[in-house]
């Protein structure tokens, strides 16, 4: 079983996705700001949780 932080984070990830395939490129459209704000969130996620890809 998933810890709760990655299940949430994955839910996340999935409904950004969908937003993405809805609001497109229309920074106007009613679910924009979400949006922006839940890429915020997981990106600050990943940033604390997901390991470097070394190069």
């Amino acid at each position: 079983m998933k810890p709760v932080a990655e299940q949430d984070y994955q839910q996340l990830v999935e409904l950004l996705d969908r937003l993405t395939d809805e609001v497109g490129e229309d920074e106007n459209h009613p679910l924009a700001s979400l949006m922006d704000v839940l890429g915020v969130l997981i990106e600050k996620y990943e940033d604390e949780h997901v390991p470097e890809l070394a190069e």
